[in-house]
């Protein structure tokens, strides 16, 4: 377990916590050039701890030239000035520490920006940090391998410096780092205590289950007619991936018993590799972000949106619940920087059925076991931005997906569902603070427009709503603290062939609670479990449709907490 022991899993603080992600370039800008800063986001820190949570994830605000709106790093131990210094940084250390909250620190490692000076040394054929990066010569006129790359077109990039290619699973401005190289190792390690010395209570680390390739490098398998193969076999959870984590652990962790939360956002992980990730036994991380619940709704790919079937959701979540309820832990989550707004996907973003849809989603994730992460703005149920045109996109993955369509002879018009259904600027407009022109977010023109909708849906008209999702989400949270159940109960899925309503109980000692929730915009009836017959409604959403006493009958959008003790 990271920073800890098998022995004190059971009580690690990190699994009664929530965590809030806050991505800063669109929360709370101080200085009016449109773009958030530290000092706007320590201004607003409030916000958070009258919410409830424990944790402040705070994504990349390193030094970066921004192709991927901060995780292309050019400097691991600085502050971009755009969002202040380091300074600025360490006052908003103490201020989260101040509140009684921790702040974990986005870990950016497997790949650095093409501006970084590890990488400008490395394209030096005779630098000692050559092999700090994968550098291939030419293969035949071409790549060295046929692996494409997340962003679209090929893994490879050419230097003319040393007529040599570099490997990117992302944009070209984000080679990636040579993990076999133990200088490289030591390095990042170094860096990492220096931020835990700094204060910083933990890491979310970026895509860390694809640091070990196969040195090999060898073809992937072809995508239908596509020029690219799939490398993901030979980087996703590769060959050496345990022992990196397991060393990271000894050179790392290991000096903070107790004190830190680390979790591993790993794309493509399965129900039995995270089991192996977060055993406390093997001490590598505390828990992982899956995406397999965030994958439902594609069809062909992530841009071709298909409606959600919610027996497909109840049969992955209640695989993870099942697959480590005895060994590891769940994190939850909707939303995150590169998701769009779970609202307008899972729920019903229009204006009858918006603010219950939102608390029943938050319902159901929260009552599940793990650790909840929401991501700002969601407490306020804010939706899906209204992107028309290909001039609103800002983010490269829509943007090079687009350009990439366009090649191959499809229709704007074709294009651009897709990216306005699932597109990551979804995620990134401005926190929506009040009712102002900017939502408060700002005096000055944001990077990316504030949602029209930002006059009904904001903070201050949330805070003074006591039917608000925001104070939904406080009661959920404050339900957290006070029903041992929600951290430490089992987890039992019901109605699983259901497509309408989701329900589940979770048990912990003398006390059961029964969560439901409709994820349709119908009234529906269902048989109550036996003995649940005028069971105490502990949380609810209502209003709540009168029943037999042997039925539930839940509202459209509806989520009901039942208590029953024994």
């Amino acid at each position: 377990m990271a920073g800890g022991s098998a022995a004190q899993d059971n009580d690690a603080w990190w699994k009664s916590s929530v965590v809030y992600q806050v991505y800063p370039r669109s929360f709370a800008d101080s200085d009016g050039d449109g773009i958030g800063d530290l000092a706007g986001l320590t201004g607003r820190l409030d916000h958070l701890a009258e919410l409830g949570v424990d944790v402040l994830w705070l994504s990349p605000v390193y030094p970066s030239p921004q192709d991927d709106n901060g995780y292309d790093i050019s400097d691991y131990q600085d502050i971009d000035p755009v969002f202040g210094d380091l300074a600025a940084f360490d006052r908003l250390l103490a201020a989260v520490h101040e509140r009684g909250m921790k702040l974990v620190m986005d870990l950016v490692v497997n790949h650095t920006s093409d501006e970084h000076p590890w990488f400008q040394e490395s394209r030096d054929p005779d630098s000692p940090k050559r092999d700090w990066y994968w550098w291939r010569p030419p293969r035949e006129g071409g790549e060295p391998n046929n692996w494409g790359s997340f962003f679209s077109g090929s893994a490879w990039a050419h230097d003319a410096t040393s007529d040599a290619y570099y490997l990117h699973l992302f944009s070209p401005k984000q080679p990636d780092l040579n993990w076999e190289n133990p200088d490289l190792r030591q390095a990042v390690h170094a860096m990492m205590r220096w931020w835990l010395e700094r204060g910083v209570d933990g890491f979310r680390m970026d895509v860390i289950n694809l640091i070990s390739k196969d040195p090999e490098l060898p073809d992937g398998e072809l995508r239908g007619d596509g020029p690219y193969g799939d490398g993901s076999p030979h980087y996703v959870c590769g060959p050496r991936i345990h022992d990196y984590l397991q060393e990271m652990h000894r050179e790392v962790f290991a000096r903070y018993p107790g004190r830190l939360l680390t979790v591993g956002e790993m794309p493509g992980v399965t129900v039995e590799q995270a089991r192996l990730f977060t055993d406390p036994r093997r001490a590598e991380v505390d828990m992982v972000f899956q995406f397999e619940h965030v994958g439902l709704d594609h069809g062909s790919g992530k841009f071709d949106p298909r409606p959600l079937r919610l027996t497909d959701l109840k049969a992955s979540l209640g695989r993870w619940q099942a697959g480590l309820a005895d060994v590891g832990w769940n994190s939850l989550y909707w939303n995150n920087h590169d998701q769009p707004r779970v609202v307008s996907r899972f729920g019903d973003d229009g204006p009858r059925h918006r603010i219950r849809s939102a608390k029943m989603l938050a319902t159901v994730l929260h009552l599940h076991r793990g650790t909840p992460y929401i991501y700002q703005g969601e407490e306020l149920g804010m939706a899906n931005a209204p992107l028309r045109t290909i001039e609103d996109f800002r983010d490269i993955e829509s943007l090079n997906h687009y350009a990439q369509e366009l090649r191959a002879g499809a229709e704007p018009e074709d294009i651009l569902p897709g990216l306005r259904a699932m597109g990551r600027d979804n995620a990134r407009t401005p926190m929506q603070w009040d009712a102002s022109p900017q939502a408060g977010f700002t005096t000055g023109t944001p990077w990316l427009p504030v949602n029209p909708d930002h006059t009904e849906v904001n903070a201050a008209a949330a805070r003074t709503d006591p039917d608000s999702v925001l104070h939904h989400y406080r009661r959920l949270i404050a339900l957290r603290r006070s029903e041992p159940a929600v951290v430490h109960g089992d987890f039992t899925m019901l109605l699983p062939d259901d497509e309408r309503i989701y329900a589940f109980t979770r048990r912990h000692g003398a006390t059961t609670l029964l969560i439901a929730g409709n994820f349709t915009g119908e009234t529906v009836d269902v048989a109550l479990p036996d003995g649940w017959e005028g069971a105490e409604l502990v949380l609810g959403n209502g209003p709540s449709v009168p029943a037999p006493p042997s039925r539930l009958v839940l509202a459209p959008w509806e989520a009901r907490v039942h208590r029953q003790m024994l």
